[in-house]
């Protein structure tokens, strides 16, 4: 199982090729967050971890009103540290926190 949703995933990356965002639904407690995070860790430079589960709802809000400009949504949360940075662009974190500025 995890090697066709891994599978899937790179699909999708490379279809895409960064153009549109990736949602993953699905029960609760089967692997979700698990194979995305190893997807990202293995597959890209960098990367953002922001669980929706345990954020404000202004930063729901804030998704749904940029979804179609995703850019100033991830500005958005940089600015106010609702999600943690993780790889080469971010030396100084490495997942050791919120990236507020």
């Amino acid at each position: 199982m995890k090697r066709k949703i891994y599978s899937q995933l790179l699909d999708w990356k490379n279809s895409r090729q960064g153009e549109v965002a990736l949602l993953i639904e699905g029960a609760r407690r089967i692997g979700k967050s698990y194979i995305v995070e190893e997807f990202a860790k293995n597959e890209y430079e960098s990367y953002i971890l922001i669980d929706f589960n345990k954020v404000e709802p202004r930063v729901k809000r804030w998704f749904v009103d940029y979804m179609e400009d995703l850019d100033t949504f991830l500005f958005q949360c940089g600015q106010r540290g609702c999600g943690k940075p993780y790889g080469d662009r971010f030396p100084d974190t490495q997942g050791q926190g919120n990236f507020a500025t």
